[in-house]
């Protein structure tokens, strides 16, 4: 059964997508000047120090976390370690898997431009709230 939209649906929906694209290239702007950063190694760096801060992630959480194939979160991996921003560490639980784990120098970064994402984030977010709400109802 398909819901019939309305023109404010339409609004909603766009609007949302809108302030969503202006975050976004505010987030990729930054990060490009202040940390030499892709949106997606970002993203990896959030999700490592997000979801496994003690153990790390295995490359098969990491690509699942980033909606992303094996091979691209592998290569995201390499880059991150080749600045030191992150290691592959065996599991503990089991050796034959590796799992990646930010550094001392990933781990400032990330802090670093994450807040800055949050600032911006607290500034733009009643515009995307209120265009999900429109949505709810």
């Amino acid at each position: 059964m398909s819901v019939q939209l309305q023109s404010l649906d339409y609004e909603a929906l766009a609007t949302f997508r809108y302030a969503m694209r202006k975050f976004l290239r505010f987030s990729k702007e930054e990060l490009k000047a202040k940390a030499e950063l892709t949106p997606e190694q970002y993203e990896a760096l959030l999700a490592i120090r997000a979801f496994a801060p003690k153990r790390g992630l295995t490359i098969g959480e990491l690509s699942e976390r980033l909606q992303v194939k094996h091979h691209t979160a592998i290569s995201l991996v390499d880059k991150l370690a080749a600045r030191n921003l992150i290691v592959r560490r065996p599991s503990t639980e089991d050796r034959r898997v590796v799992c990646v784990q930010l550094t001392r120098k990933g781990r400032g970064m990330l802090a670093s431009v994450a807040a800055i994402h949050r600032r911006e984030l607290k500034t733009r977010s009643p515009e995307m709230i209120e265009a999900l709400k429109r949505l709810r109802t």
